[in-house]
C-alpha cells in the first residue's frame, strides 16, 4: 500500500480543503499498482457529507467566531468536526481485491482494533457498531464513510484521542429557529475518546506518535520511514490548486449544493414582532416573506425583492439591503440587527 502525505515543500498541509482535493484528485487521476492510504489532519473545520445540507448540520455564527470552517465531502454520512488534535486515514482499494470491503466498515476497522489492543486498549469495550461508528466503552471514537468510484472503494475514518468537545458540540448544534427539507440529518451521537483508555506507558504519546504508530500498523512495517510513498508533483499540485479552487474552497460546493429548503424565524423586536419566511435553492434566497405587527413608512416587498437571489450568507445579505435605511420599513431597527436574526444569530438588544 502507497503512502501519499498532505505535504508540500516538505511541510504538512492543514488546509481542509487542499487536504480533500488532494485525495479527490488522486482518487480520479493516479492509478498506482497498490492501494492508497492518506492520512490527514486539518484546520477547525465541520466536515459534511454529500447529500446533507449545511445549513441544518452547523451553528454558522459559532463557526464564524471561532474559525472554523466548512468542507464538503464527496461520500455520504453524517457531519463531523475535525482539528488538529486527532488524526484522519482515508483508503483508496481496489475493488477486485478488496474482498468485499465496500459497505462493510466491521472489517474496515479490524486493522485499527488490531492496533489499539496493542495500545492496552480492553478489546471488551471495543466494538463496530451501528451502521459505520467505532465505539470504545459504549462511545463513539469514530466514524467511518465509503463510497466507490472508477474501481476503487474510497473509504476514510476519523480517530479521536484528544476530541475538542466544547467546539465539537457547539460547531454542530445548529441554531435556525426552524428548518424543513428532506436531508439527511447527522445522528449526534455521545462521543468518546481514546486516550484514556490507552495503557499508562502509551498515555503521553503526542497526536504525531500515535499516527506514526497507526501508519506501521496500518502499513504492516516496523517504521514509518519504510513505508512506500508516492510523492506528489508539481504538475499534481497544480490540478489539486485548480480543484481545491473549483470545488472545495467553492461556497457553491460546500453551501449551495443543496436544491430547496424552508425555514421561518419569528422575534419580538421593540419595534414589534417580525416574521420571515424563507425559500432557498442552490444557497441563495428564492423566495422570501415578511409579515408582522409592526409599523413601516414604506412596503416591505421592496426589501423581499432586494433579498431574492442573494446567497443566504452574511456577509451578502448585509451588502444586499445595505442602500435600505431599515428604519423606513420596520422602525428603529438597524441593517446589523435584522441580518442577525435573518441569520438565526442572537439578535442584538436595543
Amino acid at each position: 500500500m502507497y503512502l501519499i502525505e498532505p505535504k508540500r515543500n516538505g511541510q504538512w498541509v492543514y488546509d481542509p480543503g487542499v487536504s480533500m482535493a488532494i485525495q479527490d484528485y488522486v482518487k480520479d487521476h493516479i492509478f498506482l499498482d497498490d492501494d492508497v492510504m492518506f492520512p490527514y489532519m486539518m484546520d477547525p473545520v465541520v466536515q459534511i457529507g454529500k447529500y446533507q445540507n449545511a445549513y441544518e448540520e452547523v451553528n454558522q455564527p459559532y463557526m464564524d467566531d471561532h474559525g472554523i470552517k466548512i468542507v464538503r465531502r464527496v461520500t455520504g454520512g453524517g457531519a463531523v468536526y475535525l482539528d488538529d488534535r486527532n488524526m484522519s486515514f482515508c483508503f483508496l482499494i481496489d475493488v477486485n481485491q478488496s474482498n468485499d470491503i465496500f459497505g462493510n466498515y466491521k472489517r474496515l476497522y479490524e486493522p485499527v482494533i488490531e492496533a489499539l489492543k496493542k495500545l492496552g486498549v480492553d478489546e471488551n469495550l471495543l466494538e463496530q457498531k451501528g451502521r459505520n461508528d467505532l465505539v470504545l466503552d459504549g462511545k463513539k471514537i469514530s466514524g467511518a464513510a465509503m463510497t466507490v468510484e472508477k474501481g476503487r472503494v474510497y473509504a476514510g475514518y476519523s480517530l479521536l484521542t484528544d476530541p475538542n468537545y466544547e467546539a465539537m458540540v457547539s460547531a454542530l448544534n445548529p441554531n435556525m429557529k426552524k428548518l424543513e427539507s428532506h436531508a439527511i440529518q447527522s445522528v449526534r451521537s455521545r462521543v468518546g475518546s481514546i486516550r484514556p483508555y490507552l495503557a499508562p506507558e502509551y498515555q503521553n504519546m503526542t497526536v504525531w506518535e500515535f499516527t506514526d504508530y497507526m501508519l506501521c500498523e496500518l502499513l504492516g512495517i516496523d517504521d514509518v520511514s519504510e513505508a512506500k510513498r508516492y510523492e506528489l508533483t508539481k504538475e499534481d499540485w497544480a490540478n489539486i490548486d485548480q480543484l481545491t479552487a473549483e470545488k472545495y474552497h467553492n461556497w457553491d460546493w460546500n453551501y449551495g449544493r443543496f436544491q430547496q429548503f424552508e425555514y421561518k424565524m419569528t422575534e419580538r423586536f421593540p419595534v414589534g414582532t417580525i416574521t420571515v419566511g424563507l425559500v432557498v435553492k442552490q444557497g441563495k434566497i428564492a423566495d422570501v416573506q415578511i409579515t408582522g405587527d409592526f409599523f413601516g413608512k414604506k412596503d416591505t416587498k421592496e426589501i423581499e425583492a432586494a433579498l431574492k437571489g442573494v446567497r443566504l450568507r452574511k456577509a451578502d445579505v448585509l451588502e444586499a439591503l445595505q442602500p435600505f435605511d431599515l428604519s423606513d420599513y420596520f422602525g428603529n431597527i438597524s441593517t446589523e440587527e435584522f441580518v442577525s436574526f435573518l441569520m438565526s444569530e442572537k439578535v442584538p438588544t436595543t
